[in-house]
């Protein structure tokens, strides 16, 4: 026998015949039983899709209002960096101010992809978005809160006129022994 011939003579070496060739009545002829409709089954099968639509529209309301507070984790993290950086003024504390207005920014600008995927027209997405603006915003009021520490915004005149005296200092600080500590050295 080649190799590649059927045993039964068909074209396929492993090929099964199904069809009934029986004189038994099919399946079709057997009526459903009782408590058993088909239309009843399509009706479930709407409700599952719908169970399931629900399912999904919970699941992205779920997921957009992750989104939305997702912000405030990262406000508290660049809280406690602005307050790790101090208030004077050098490379490090620039570096973490100028991040905390640049990341708010970005995030304004981005507010509709960053939605996107939770559009549905089950899911209202406007307090979830409102929510969002509203923590960048805070984060954008920390970020000026802290140029306003580190003296880097004009908010006094003669920041704008150089004609004009500078604003006194409100606090001073000194260093350095005082006279009578002088004396056990």
């Amino acid at each position: 026998m080649d190799k590649g011939k059927a045993v039964m003579g068909s074209g396929r070496r492993w090929a099964v015949d199904f069809t009934d060739n029986s004189t038994l009545p099919s399946s079709r002829d057997i009526p459903d039983p009782p408590g058993f409709s088909r239309a009843s089954q399509e009706q479930d099968d709407s409700a599952v899709a719908k169970q399931k639509k629900d399912a999904e529209a919970n699941w992205k309301a779920q997921k957009a209002w992750e989104v939305a507070q997702a912000p405030f984790k990262n406000l508290l993290m660049m809280g406690f960096m602005m307050w790790m950086a101090g208030n004077t003024v050098h490379l490090f504390s620039i570096g973490i101010t100028f991040s905390a207005l640049w990341q708010p920014i970005g995030a304004l600008q981005g507010v509709g992809k960053v939605f996107e995927p939770y559009k549905d027209s089950k899911v209202d997405l406007l307090v979830p978005k409102l929510v969002f603006i509203a923590l960048n915003l805070g984060g954008l009021a920390l970020g000026i809160w802290k140029l306003n520490t580190l003296g880097l915004l004009p908010t006094h005149a003669s920041d704008w006129v150089s004609s004009l005296p500078p604003a006194k200092e409100v606090e001073y600080s000194r260093g350095g022994f005082s006279s009578a500590l002088m004396c056990f050295l």
